[in-house]
């Protein structure tokens, strides 16, 4: 029962057949199809697969690249502060 409104690659089911199959919903989420929960026939929900993590970033990527100054963690200079606004 896909519509317009839902794109070719969704399905609507009801709450009651949702909850009856959600196994095999969910096994259709993990092959990428996107699932839609509806309730009185008017949309409410949508099972879709989750993105994938991204990777760890590998230790060293940026070597020699980034400079940072040997004061960079010294308190700032009084005259700076005025042009904070104050809470």
């Amino acid at each position: 029962m896909a519509t317009a409104e839902q794109g070719p690659s969704q399905e609507a089911v009801n709450v009651h057949e949702a909850k009856t199959h959600l196994s095999r919903l969910l096994e259709r989420v993990e092959r990428g199809e996107q699932i839609v929960i509806a309730r009185a026939g008017k949309p409410v929900a949508r099972l879709v697969p989750i993105e994938p993590a991204p990777g760890k970033r590998p230790l060293g990527l940026y070597k020699g690249q980034i400079w940072m100054s040997e004061d960079f963690d010294e308190p700032l200079p009084w005259q700076i502060f005025p042009g904070f606004p104050l809470e």
